[in-house]
């Protein structure tokens, strides 16, 4: 799933905490299929480091704001 930058900018500090959070186990889980050769879309990947990178830098922007 594809998060939207405008989506991410509505919620608090927090919350985005957590979405990076999950994110980040997210990504390990399909790193680990991908070890054990388990996943077969590996696209998945390439969605989860767009949406952290989303993240990190809507967090970056919040922090330059307050």
């Amino acid at each position: 799933m594809i998060m939207k930058a405008s989506e991410l900018k509505t919620k608090s500090v927090a919350d985005l905490q957590q979405e990076l959070l999950s994110l980040n186990k997210e990504q390990f889980g399909l790193r680990m299929q991908v070890a054990t050769q388990q996943l077969s879309n590996t696209s998945q990947l390439t969605k989860v480091r767009r949406n952290i990178a989303r993240v990190k830098t809507i967090l970056t922007e919040k922090g330059v704001q307050q």
